[in-house]
């Protein structure tokens, strides 16, 4: 068995663990290379959590493309939450339909209305949440466990690629020929609403594609920044936790 088929057993073994321990388990997907990884190895074993994906109303249309070719190629119905209409409303009234760019403040109150808000009722009821999060991928995950509580949504987290890195999900992809979202193909490392992703250049750092305008520590949509975390740092707005990524064909 190489480096990889250990990888992939790994995680095959803490996902049939966290059912045996956390049922109901459910995975949030944000259709990046990483997810389409774990979305290959929970649907072909049969692994009994069901996936996710929060539709923010302002995703690129390669994604969609790729959520219909999801359900097509694994026969799995794919469960889509989309933001709460009040919500979108009152941001827009108050920053304007792009208001995200003019600040870090502005932008966090976007991510609330379009993506934590719709995770936190994805999340009720259940007791553990799996992630594609790798911690080479930003500054802000190098903190992170494989497994650990999240006191913020009040179930157990998993982190199951965590140690992955970007070479590990593309052979993956390669050698099972998993489906993948084609603006990976277009140089675009890291996936979320066609405003605030762009392409980056090589040797670019894999977050630069990410809300560009803003620095570095701040790159993070909240969904994996705990409250006490954002009041140490004087970021609380009214977010709170949860999953985007980010990969590249090598």
């Amino acid at each position: 068995m190489n480096g990889l088929d250990q990888k992939v057993e790994q995680v095959r073994t803490l996902l049939a663990e966290a059912v045996r321990d956390f049922s109901p388990v459910v995975f949030a997907s944000s259709l990046g290379a990483e997810d389409m990884v774990l979305t290959d190895i929970i649907a072909n074993n049969r692994i009994g959590i069901d996936i996710f994906s929060l539709d923010t109303g302002r995703l690129p249309e390669e994604t969609y493309n790729l959520m219909h070719k999801i359900e097509n190629f694994y026969a799995i119905q794919l469960k889509v939450y989309f933001p709460d209409r009040a919500l979108v409303e009152k941001f827009i009234a108050q920053f304007g339909v792009n208001g995200f760019y003019e600040s870090s403040n502005a932008r966090k109150e976007c991510c609330f209305a379009r993506k934590i808000e719709p995770l936190r009722r994805a999340l009720a009821g259940k007791n553990a949440w799996v992630t594609g999060l790798r911690r080479d991928q930003a500054v802000t995950r190098s903190n992170l466990e494989v497994s650990a509580f999240d006191a913020d949504n009040g179930l157990q987290k998993l982190n199951p690629l965590l140690e992955w890195t970007n070479r590990d999900v593309w052979a993956y992809i390669r050698q099972h020929d998993v489906p993948y979202n084609k603006l990976h193909d277009q140089f675009y490392p890291s996936l979320g609403c066609a405003p605030c992703t762009r392409s980056v250049t090589p040797g670019e750092d894999i977050r630069s594609g990410r809300w560009w305008w803003e620095s570095p520590e701040d790159r993070e949509w909240n969904l994996h920044v705990s409250r006490n975390s954002e009041i140490a740092h004087g970021t609380g707005v009214s977010a709170q936790t949860s999953g985007e990524r980010s990969a590249e064909p090598a």
